[in-house]
């Protein structure tokens, strides 16, 4: 159990900063950008952490920034993180009207809470008793949509992954960082929090099936329909479905963003974005494998040919089990232990999977939203639980983490075992998941060969 004297006085720190973190999400809120775009989001949050006294440290050609508040003492650093961008959801009532770009998963929640906690441990007397520092951190790009748009950048270099926090993580933005906590919004009537030990992992897919235009009336037999060659991989990778592991949470989910431009052409393109999902690493790749086999066989079987373009998703999240321990007994603490649902798995992904693959990670998630996640009819219906509850927590974690000569969180960051020894043993890792190419070959005596992973 925390000081209860301790508690109130977090608690009433983070209280007092309420009007700016409800004046924090209703702007983020209608300002949305999705990833790598959100230079009004990361414009209106430097301002705001710059009025708080903090110097910040820019990503520079990416939106995004991170501001360190250091106790005077050594001892670990701890980051905590917010979200910056949003989804597509063009139906939402309240989208941005040209784009369809809607906060329907809550980031901006999360940006607001960090600031709220950022501004309450500037308060006399919050870091009394602390040592170590504690790391905020806006960053971009969570949500792995707009695919061409990203590999358009990739290829002019000026990011090298889809995901932000994998950049971010590439540029040497969190090499001194010794743990890392992020509180994300969700929807529940019945519980204020929700804790999981972990989610699945992702590769990112883009593919685009090739064939031959022609007039879809007069002359159709002198096409190569790219859109049925787009139906039958469809149909191939679901006919894999019923060998997925249960066990393994698998999962396999694709849209078509083009195919054709006028109903009297057989369409020569048809692209095509995917998520390949598990729980663990290597059955990811293999359940990617087979899924790159289905669409290279599926566009041969109709005489034409599938651009296939993996890049590194996120690594399967697992949270860290003290971590995990101690979120638990604060939100005890602050709102009673019924106020918790325990989850065992998340069948979603985030990239900070790829984070606790390197140091300990927390992932709690707030109540607060009415509606669906990534849904037409999300809003915030509760700015306090999604809000202003985990900055409670965050400050109350920070807290636990750093006091006492940071006992806890030396413990914890002494006992973690990482799945890779360094991070450019992840880098290696997670870059031989890369593969792009066309994936048929058509040879000189009528054969036919398949290209679907690399060798």
């Amino acid at each position: 159990m925390m000081n209860p004297d301790r508690v109130k006085a977090l608690k009433e720190m983070v209280a007092s900063q309420r009007e700016l973190m409800f004046a924090a999400e209703r702007h983020i809120w209608k300002h949305p950008e999705t990833g790598y775009r959100e230079w009004k989001t990361h414009e209106y949050l430097a301002a705001e952490y710059r009025k708080l006294g903090y110097e910040l440290v820019e990503a520079g050609n990416i939106p995004g920034f991170y501001t360190d508040i250091d106790t005077g003492k050594p001892g670990p650093k701890l980051l905590i993180m917010g979200e910056l961008d949003n989804l597509i959801v063009s139906t939402h009532p309240e989208c941005d009207p040209e784009t369809g770009y809607v906060h329907a998963c809550g980031h901006h929640c999360q940006s607001s809470a960090v600031l709220g906690c950022a501004a309450a441990l500037t308060e006399p007397g919050a870091l009394d008793g602390l040592c170590g520092s504690i790391r905020f951190v806006g960053v971009p790009a969570e949500e792995t949509i707009d695919l061409e748009f990203r590999a358009k950048l990739i290829k002019e270099g000026k990011i090298h992954f889809n995901a932000g926090k994998i950049e971010f993580l590439y540029r040497g933005l969190f090499d001194d960082v010794d743990m890392v906590a992020m509180v994300h919004a969700m929807h529940d009537d019945d519980h204020m929090f929700h804790l999981f030990k972990g989610g699945n992992g992702c590769i990112n897919k883009h593919f685009e099936f090739e064939g031959k235009a022609s007039h879809a009336g007069t002359e159709p037999w002198n096409g190569v329909n790219a859109l049925y060659e787009a139906n039958v991989g469809m149909t191939a990778c679901n006919a894999l479905r019923e060998t997925f592991r249960d066990t393994q949470t698998m999962r396999f989910h694709p849209i078509i963003t083009q195919a054709g431009v006028a109903a009297n052409a057989i369409p020569d393109v048809a692209k095509m974005d995917a998520y390949t999902r598990a729980a663990s690493f290597e059955e990811m790749k293999k359940l990617n494998e087979r899924i790159n086999r289905a669409l290279a066989a599926s566009a041969a079987a109709l005489g034409g040919n599938v651009y296939i373009q993996d890049k590194p998703g996120n690594m399967p999240l697992h949270c860290d089990g003290t971590l995990f321990d101690t979120c638990r007994d604060i939100i005890t603490d602050l709102f009673g232990a019924e106020q918790i649902r325990y989850i065992s798995w998340s069948y979603g992904s985030t990239d900070l999977g790829d984070l606790s693959s390197l140091m300990p990670a927390i992932h709690p998630e707030a109540a607060g939203i009415s509606g669906s996640m990534h849904g037409a009819d999300f809003k915030v219906a509760d700015p306090v639980r999604s809000c202003v509850n985990p900055a409670k927590l965050l400050c109350c974690l920070a807290y636990e983490l750093l006091h006492d000569d940071a006992a806890l969180g030396r413990k914890i960051v002494r006992e973690f075992k990482p799945e890779f020894e360094s991070k450019e043993a992840y880098f290696e890792a997670i870059n031989r998941v890369a593969f792009s190419g066309r994936a048929v070959e058509y040879l000189d005596n009528g054969d036919v060969r398949l290209h679907y992973k690399n060798n």
